[in-house]
């Protein structure tokens, strides 16, 4: 009852046994032919039909029973390449049908199954593209209004003016930083430096630099992730002496990312409180963004992820926040990824709680 319970993968065969293979069905036209000939032959002995005749006939039925079952074998064959050939022209949207239970079913099946893919890879592309470009309009655009109202005498080049300039710089500066980080770790050439360390002071430290980055860009007017210096930043480690396995750099680009998300979405004077807690296993380590925002639907959980994904919450963002590239949370995920943790969004009374999981000191082999 296996194979009728549900689909089957490629190569699993219907209930474990293919009753049609293909191997099946060669043997079984080897086995007719001989049939036919021998039953001709007998015919032959019995009504002394001359052996010629009966040669005919045998020849006859034997390539009759070939072509049908070679048609059988070579039409799905002809439809698979036509639909090979219009995938590698770029035309995603044909499949094969699934009507076999043979080898050529699961082939069928494949193909369909990497045609699906290669449609989704496609459409991702297109959609990274389109919003990489426009990501990149905005701080260019901005940039050249302000140089080109100074070159045109409509405004001065004053220490605001070259703030608002600086301001745009930076933004697609940050931008271009994090294309390239999102290159980097999709090629894999950001090795992981694991080290042991205290909990505590590193998140601390993360946490400090946040809030001074913060003021700072307030300060200087020059915009940034966001520019928000009303949010209280708290953090809580129980212990206080854990330590964790992981690589400090990419783990501060998880906690920083994770931060200037929360901050983002949370309300005037708001609070954002990063926790940290003993994994199961030794020197793992187990980490909390909470804010106090308007959260995200359910039906976003799956999404918060990917690249360039800024939520569908009516407005997210609390006051001085630019809305971000909806990239941050994207590096978040690989670098999680890459020391072999989880990443995902949980359950919470109030705003937003994503929920990390890193595995720590791998066992060794006893």
């Amino acid at each position: 009852m296996s194979g009728a319970d549900g689909p089957r993968s490629p190569g699993e065969p219907w209930g474990g046994v293919r009753p049609f293979s293909i191997k099946t069905k060669l043997g079984a036209l080897v086995v007719i032919s001989v049939l036919i000939t021998t039953g001709l032959s007998m015919i032959a002995v019995h009504t002394k039909t001359e052996l010629r005749f009966i040669t005919v006939f045998s020849m006859i039925a034997t390539l009759l029973i070939t072509q049908f079952v070679a048609h059988s074998l070579t039409a799905p064959l002809d439809e698979m390449n036509a639909v090979a050939r219009s995938i590698s022209h770029g035309d995603y949207t044909r499949r094969v049908r699934e009507n076999r239970w043979d080898e050529l079913g699961d082939l069928a099946q494949t193909i369909n199954v990497m045609a699906d893919e290669l449609e989704a890879q496609d459409a991702q592309r297109k959609e990274l593209v389109a919003n990489v470009s426009h990501e990149l309009r905005t701080p260019i655009a901005g940039l050249r209004a302000v140089l080109e109202n100074v070159v045109d005498g409509i405004a001065e080049a004053d220490p605001e003016t070259m703030r608002t300039a600086l301001k745009q710089t930076e933004r697609l500066g940050r931008l271009v930083e994090t294309l390239l980080d999102l290159s980097r770790l999709d090629n894999g050439v950001v090795p992981l430096r694991k080290r042991r360390f205290e909990v505590w002071p590193y998140l601390s430290g993360v946490l400090k630099e946040a809030n001074m980055v913060s003021s700072a860009r307030a300060t200087m007017g020059s915009g940034g992730n966001h520019t928000r210096t009303d949010v209280h930043l708290h953090l809580d480690v129980t212990p206080p002496e854990l330590t964790a396995h992981a690589d400090p750099e990419r783990i501060h680009q998880v906690v920083a990312n994770l931060i200037d998300n929360a901050v983002k979405h949370s309300p005037p004077h708001g609070r954002v409180t990063v926790k940290a807690r003993r994994g199961a296993l030794p020197e793992s380590l187990e980490l909390e963004v909470l804010d106090e925002g308007p959260g995200i639907p359910r039906s976003e959980w799956h999404r918060v992820f990917e690249r360039f994904n800024r939520g569908s919450v009516r407005r997210p963002h609390g006051p001085g926040s630019d809305g971000g590239t909806g990239l941050g949370l994207a590096i978040a995920r690989w670098a999680v990824d890459l020391h072999g943790g989880r990443i995902g969004v949980a359950e919470s009374e109030r705003g937003c709680r994503i929920l990390v999981t890193l595995p720590g000191e791998p066992s060794l082999p006893s």
